[in-house]
């Protein structure tokens, strides 16, 4: 993958789009879409902002780690400058166009189904939701201490 294939995609995918051969914002369906490119280091990331971190409750931010694990898939739930994100962070290099247009999908996805189904698609890993009596015992621990 390349800036300039990004920039057709983009364009192709989007509702407007301003940028340059390695930073765009665009929108799909009033939800932006951010994306930023590093060709020197072979590093791409795919953001969309939710919401400002400091109005969410405990309760939401471990909903949206539950989500990275099981439903949130090839993207994350992540806060940074005060903001909560969706994001996708991959090796610009080796992406297809295929799984560009998928990123893209999966990111506007978690950011609008976030605070309810948490999902970038239809697929989720199971798991067992825990009770609110289990979440509040005291975690096992599953890994062995290292002696130092």
């Amino acid at each position: 993958m390349t800036n300039e294939k990004l920039d057709v995609i983009y364009t192709s995918v989007s509702d407007s789009i301003q940028g340059k051969s390695n930073a765009w914002q665009f929108y799909i369906k009033e939800v932006q879409m951010i994306s930023i490119t590093d060709s020197l280091h072979n590093r791409m990331r795919i953001i969309s902002p939710i919401t400002d971190a400091s109005t969410l409750s405990e309760d939401v931010v471990r909903a949206a780690l539950i989500a990275n694990f099981h439903t949130a898939l090839d993207v994350k739930y992540a806060i940074a400058d005060g903001i909560l994100w969706s994001v996708f962070i991959h090796p610009l290099k080796e992406l297809s166009e295929h799984q560009v247009k998928d990123a893209i999908s999966q990111v506007y996805n978690a950011n609008v189904n976030f605070g309810t189904t948490f999902a970038s698609t239809g697929l989720s890993f199971p798991f067992n939701q825990p009770s609110e009596e289990e979440t509040k015992k005291e975690p096992k621990s599953i890994l062995k201490k290292k002696k130092i």
